[in-house]
């Protein structure tokens, strides 16, 4: 075999890195700095992430939606479940909280017990008034408090699912933000230093606990849950990757040139992002500890390559000179394969995914340069290493690993093989059993209080993520009665499906229209019949010319041209696999209430948008993973020009993958987002230890006169160690993400830790087994 790139190449970087030492380091420090200032503009998000691309149907339908009728994810709800709440003194601090809110200059409208509104017939005038539910000079009477709890909960079943639950009692109010704010740093400062506190001087005033919820509160929380784990996985990282190598090198100044490297990268890391001016997201925020934890495996090959060179001829110079000569092409295509396992990401058309793609493959390649340059760098100002410092080369446990790798790989293939094939059915049969399936707030922290809240919401009022049915009558007004009977039919079916709150609509305010027509009898909040409709409907068309803002909530349900109705509802924290089926009903009954010539009817909304999303990402991801292999196996033919090398690499590191599927199959861990991410990378970086395995195996071919048992068994020798410590490295780094309080970022780290321990024993065992089946005409020829 030829090699494809020139030795004297790599032996003319390495004069070049050692003869220009304090240049090169000069050089390190002024980019550090450059990027060190770059990180002035970092920030965190404030936008939600949509997996969708701009361009995609279902984006085009949102965004027709929010120009309709504006931001629908400006609401924060506030319950409470207490006894005591209907007292004078609840109801005072409550009312103190309310209206400290609807003052504030970010808040647009607060729908509350304290100053909610009823419709009241005028016979005098023949109109109807919306006149305050409470007379506030009477709150200091606990009977008549208890008195307007028996009148909201059984005579006004319009706000019923809306601002209170009839059968458990619990009360909420909405606060609506300005749609202008909702996507700032203005919303966190409203969160975190209005809210919170109003918040938390209720609860001291009136000793009751109070429930927030609302995709701006929930994503606000969410973001600083973010950002207070930044600092924890890059000091877990560091702390786990720095005692794991010293354990192994047993040397003080390896393990403090490693830490020097993995901080600068860090710093460009961090940089980067800055540079780029890309806010710090879910994704963004593990790029730094990620760099740590696969800069640190540079780290291993070159300083223990520097260490085999130092022991066998005690010469330093030229142990330096062969690091980069004999390590940098092969350490180079590991971390392009790595990089490659990122940059697929980019393809999936996800701006989100994007940005963490080209971020971190940027950074694997210069956490690659920076080591290669710094490593012998750093050892040329040092003396020799000590026999103590390369004593682990030659550790009984290292040894007798390498002594049974060899011994099972010369006698023991068909074994090896057998269970390959088991561990394959196995898997088979576990991804049959994989689910898609993901959530708006499923990814989010289970512990955090605000989790907790969504729960209060889901139990009390069926979740807190929206999802609109936007009604366009093409010919006439869309407030007639046939309409309206049509939007009533589908909010019977929306009401009928658990896992979706009571819908509310213009038909809703027709139903309260016609039960103040007969004097607030709770027995007529029902559509008007014929008779009913000239007199209620006209003036449902009259209220759509009001100016106040609390008077006139039904402006929000019809637009201003008054062709298209809104339904607005709320759902549970449902898997997308079930949010599809919800989809698939409510179209079906879409298909059978509104014939195509007359309307069309369009399903939008955050949860919808996430679901459509999940299920794109996951199918491109899928692209993407099957697009890194190829990419990654054509680097690697033109590597090592041979098919069969090829293939022996590709099938070795594919298996790991399969069992990962199949144990989620198994464990019923979904496909989705978070657990898809898992294959690229893990692929990218289990084929590196394949990589140096084939490039020493290679080498030796050629100096050993083409004797493929010889060269096999002597590539063994020499990568084991690296890849048996590497592997630890990465495993025990990724693991450190399972102490993330967010659940996709712990099945991040725990699905790319098993992948990653089974890559190692595959080629530990299995690729050179692989090798030597398909070299097996010319080893026969070898004596043993």
């Amino acid at each position: 075999m030829k090699k494809r790139i020139n030795p004297g190449f790599w032996e003319a970087v390495a004069r070049v890195i050692l003869k220009n030492r304090n240049a090169i380091l000069g050089i390190i420090v002024a980019i550090t700095l450059f990027l060190g200032w770059q990180c002035k503009n970092l920030a965190m998000t404030y936008t939600e992430a949509n997996l969708l691309p701009q361009k995609h149907i279902v984006n085009r339908q949102y965004s027709d939606f929010l120009d309709r009728f504006g931001e629908e994810g400006n609401l924060v709800v506030i319950g409470v479940k207490d006894n005591a709440f209907f007292t004078p003194k609840a109801y005072a601090a409550w009312n103190d909280l309310m209206g400290n809110l609807k003052k504030n200059a970010d808040v647009e409208l607060v729908i509350s017990l304290n100053d909610l509104k009823k419709l009241q017939k005028d016979t005098i005038a023949q109109k109807f008034d919306m006149v305050p539910l409470i007379d506030q000079s009477r709150t200091k009477d606990p009977a008549y408090l208890a008195g307007i709890r028996d009148e909201l909960f059984n005579r006004l079943p319009f706000y019923e699912g809306l601002l209170f639950n009839k059968q458990s009692g619990s009360i909420r109010s909405v606060v609506y933000l300005k749609k202008n704010i909702v996507n700032t740093a203005e919303r966190k400062t409203f969160i975190m230093e209005d809210l919170l506190p109003e918040i938390e001087k209720f609860e001291k005033a009136a000793a009751i606990d109070l429930r927030v919820s609302g995709m701006p509160y929930i994503r606000t929380i969410n973001a600083e849950n973010m950002k207070g784990e930044i600092g924890l996985f890059i000091g877990a990282a560091l702390l786990t990757v720095s005692l794991i190598f010293f354990f192994f090198f047993r040397s003080f100044r390896a393990t403090l040139i490693s830490i020097f490297i993995l901080l600068f990268g860090v710093i460009w890391s961090f940089g980067t992002i800055g540079l780029f001016h890309y806010k710090i997201t879910i994704l963004t925020a593990i790029v730094p500890p990620l760099i740590i934890v696969i800069g640190i495996t540079n780290c291993i090959f070159l300083i223990n390559k520097y260490q085999q060179e130092i022991k066998i001829h005690h010469n330093q110079a030229k142990a330096l000179q062969r690091v980069i000569s004999k390590i940098g092409v092969s350490t180079l295509m590991t971390n392009m394969t790595t990089a490659i396992g990122f940059a697929t990401f980019m393809i999936t058309g996800n701006d989100l995914l994007f940005e963490f793609g080209l971020v971190t493959s940027i950074n694997v390649i210069s956490v690659y340069l920076l080591t290669l340059m710094v490593v012998p760098i750093m050892y040329s100002f040092m003396s020799v290493p000590k026999e103590k410092h390369l004593y682990h080369l030659s550790k009984n446990y290292i040894s007798s690993l390498l002594d049974w790798v060899e011994h099972v790989v010369r006698t023991k293939r068909a074994v090896i093989y057998s269970l390959y094939g088991l561990l394959l059915v196995f898997s088979v049969i576990g991804v049959a059993q994989m689910k898609v399936s993901g959530s708006l707030i499923g990814e989010m922290p289970k512990s955090a209080s605000f989790f907790k809240d969504i729960l209060f919401f889901e139990k009390e009022f069926n979740g807190v993520m929206p999802l609109e049915i936007m009604i366009h009558q093409k010919k006439g007004k869309a407030i007639n009665p046939k309409t309206l009977e049509k939007v009533e039919e589908l909010q019977q079916t929306i009401a009928g499906i658990p896992e979706l709150s009571k819908p509310v609509s213009v038909v809703n305010f027709a139903k309260y229209l016609n039960q103040a027509y007969y004097n607030g009898n709770p027995e007529y909040y029902q559509l008007p019949n014929r008779n009913e409709q000239a007199f209620v409907l006209t003036y449902a068309r009259s209220m759509m010319k009001g100016k106040g803002k609390g008077d006139n909530l039904m402006k929000s349900y019809v637009d201003s041209t008054a062709h298209y109705i809104r339904i607005t509802t709320f759902m549970k924290d449902i898997g997308t696999d079930k949010m599809a089926l919800i989809e698939k009903k409510l179209r079906a009954k879409v298909s059978e209430v509104f014939p195509k010539d007359n309307f069309e009817v369009t399903l939008t909304g955050k949860a919808l948008v996430f679901q459509k999303g999940t299920a794109y990402l996951v199918d491109n991801l899928i692209e993407s993973l099957i697009f890194a292999i190829l990419t990654i196996a054509l680097l690697m033919a033109y590597l090592f020009r041979s098919v069969k090398m090829v293939m022996a690499s590709v099938i070795t590191n594919i298996l790991p993958l399969c069992i990962t599927s199949g144990l989620m199959g198994y464990f019923g861990i979904p496909l989705k987002p978070s657990t898809i991410l898992v294959f690229s990378i893990a692929f990218g970086i289990s084929v590196d230890n394949a990589i140096q395995f084939m490039a020493k195996y290679r080498h030796d071919l050629i100096q050993n006169n083409g004797r493929v048992k010889k060269s096999i068994f002597s590539a063994i020798r020499e990568t084991g160690i690296s890849t048996f410590y590497t592997s630890i490295v990465l495993i025990f780094g990724f693991a450190i993400f399972t102490v993330s309080s967010f659940s996709g970022t712990i099945a991040l780290g725990a699905l790319i830790s098993v992948t990653l321990l089974f890559a190692m024993f595959a080629n530990l065992l299995v690729l050179p087994a692989l090798v030597l089946t398909f070299e097996k005409k010319r080893a026969k020829k070898e004596p043993d």
